[in-house]
């Protein structure tokens, strides 16, 4: 199966899917041995991680997929990657889409901001006209048709732009449209999160941001309101700079920190056992 047959077959299964978002390859495999069945390659993780710089569209195209090449490469399960606005134009959203199913991706997430975009819990103050939205979730859905097989994640950020019922109509176009799962970024109660689920008829993917705009829920009660993909975007970077920090405040204060994991399983994760077996099948 490809990628994207594997996130199908996973839809299809109906079950909730809790998904901790990755930023590296390293990340997405712990995600895999921690038993989830998909990840998202997050765009704020990623511009974090490797170049220091906050998601406002400063890091390129390019980039995104060299990083996604190495995590899809990874990992058995399923990736969808952040696909920030496509890029341009119908025709730059085409392409972004066939490079993203070529490096590997399941899935691609295209959202209606202006260009830079910048994350969705930052205070977003503009979104395209509609048909301009409206252009790129077409483009995407048509360019998966033309094979490229890739399932297409429709993302308004028209709630913080131009309020609820614009973002509830957007969702709607681009269900119409075909878009394979449904995102509205940043609503702010459970009875906006209720409304999108069962206002627009589709799937819905929820967005868990700590310390974001939209309440933080359990799985359970996500479910309950009508949500089939439960996103973290930002736990495992922010768990991660936490732990670096006590690391290096030890190493300041002259002791070695003592939460971390043993030498036998770093080396285990990243490979070198079956490093091992695999070069021990050629003998001198």
């Amino acid at each position: 199966m490809t990628a994207a047959e594997r996130l199908r077959a996973l839809l299809d299964a109906g079950d909730r899917l809790v998904m901790p978002c990755c930023f590296d390859a390293l990340s997405a495999r712990l995600v895999e041995q921690a038993g989830f069945p998909l990840t998202f390659m997050s765009g704020f993780a990623v511009a974090a991680t490797r170049l220091a710089l906050p998601d406002t569209g400063l890091i390129s195209v390019s980039e995104m997929l060299d990083q996604g090449r190495n995590i899809c490469a990874a990992v058995g399960i399923p990736v969808i990657g952040d696909g920030d606005t496509g890029h341009g134009n119908p025709a730059n959203v085409r392409r972004t889409v066939a490079q993203y199913a070529r490096a590997g991706f399941a899935g691609i997430m295209i959202e209606d901001q202006v260009s830079p975009k910048r994350c969705g819990h930052t205070g977003v103050k503009e979104v395209v006209d509609r048909a301009e939205a409206l252009r790129r979730i077409r483009a995407a859905v048509e360019e998966r048709e033309a094979g490229a097989g890739i399932l297409v994640i429709a993302r308004t950020d028209a709630r913080s732009a131009l309020g609820l019922e614009e973002a509830l109509w957007r969702l709607a176009a681009f269900a119409d449209l075909g878009a394979d799962i449904l995102f509205m970024e940043a609503p702010r109660d459970t009875t906006e999160m209720r409304r999108c689920c069962t206002q627009v008829p589709g799937i819905h993917m929820a967005n868990m941001l700590e310390d974001g705009i939209t309440p933080i829920l359990p799985p359970a009660q996500l479910a309950e309101l009508g949500y089939r993909i439960i996103a973290y975007p930002l736990t495992l970077l922010s768990t991660a700079i936490q732990a670096m920090r006590e690391a290096l405040a030890d190493l300041a204060a002259g002791r070695t920190p003592e939460r971390r994991v043993d030498f036998a399983t770093l080396r285990d994760l990243v490979g070198f056992s079956a490093y091992d077996e695999l070069i021990g099948r050629y003998p001198d």
